[in-house]
């Protein structure tokens, strides 16, 4: 046994077998309509985002309304410029996005899912950059149900001795 098989290649030829091709993956092709936009929904919670992204100076609105107006909180401002500082295009996009349901924070969520999949789709090579910070993948928490028998959840009612 002086031929020793150190790969699956030189295991085909023993074997007679041709090598299979390499696959490549093909590269992603933007995604953009008529107008120019990119469109994405994105979700958190009860929260359904229908986002659309175009170039622009950076302007953005929520259900018809200016982002400091829909979203008071200088937190959930934050959280909607998050994606545009990590794929760093700030100021370079304008979105307009209809958003329902959940609360003002799964909402504000629910918008930065959908601006961080439109860019992706817009731009396939911000891809890279927005995965890597966990925006393009869509939080799948959601609130326990009640059950039948407790207060909430889970919450008990409270036990009383006599």
């Amino acid at each position: 046994m002086s031929d020793q098989i150190t790969s699956l290649e030189d295991l085909g030829a023993v074997a007679g077998i041709e090598a299979a091709p390499e696959v490549v993956a093909a590269p992603r092709e933007p995604v953009r309509d008529e107008l120019g936009r990119s469109y994405a929904t994105g979700k958190r919670k009860d929260a359904v985002a229908r986002v659309w992204i175009k170039p622009g100076s950076g302007k953005v609105i929520v259900n018809g309304k200016d982002q400091d107006k829909y979203f008071a909180r200088p937190v959930l401002q934050l959280i909607l410029r998050q994606p545009f500082q990590v794929a760093g295009v700030e100021g370079e996009f304008d979105v307009m996005a209809t958003v329902k349901g959940g609360g003002l924070t799964g909402q504000a969520g629910a918008v930065k899912h959908g601006i961080s999949k439109a860019l992706q789709l817009y731009n396939p090579e911000l891809r890279a950059a927005l995965k890597a910070a966990g925006f393009l993948t869509r939080d799948s928490r959601v609130v326990e149900r009640k059950k039948f028998g407790k207060r909430k959840a889970r919450r008990s009612f409270q036990f009383s001795k006599r």
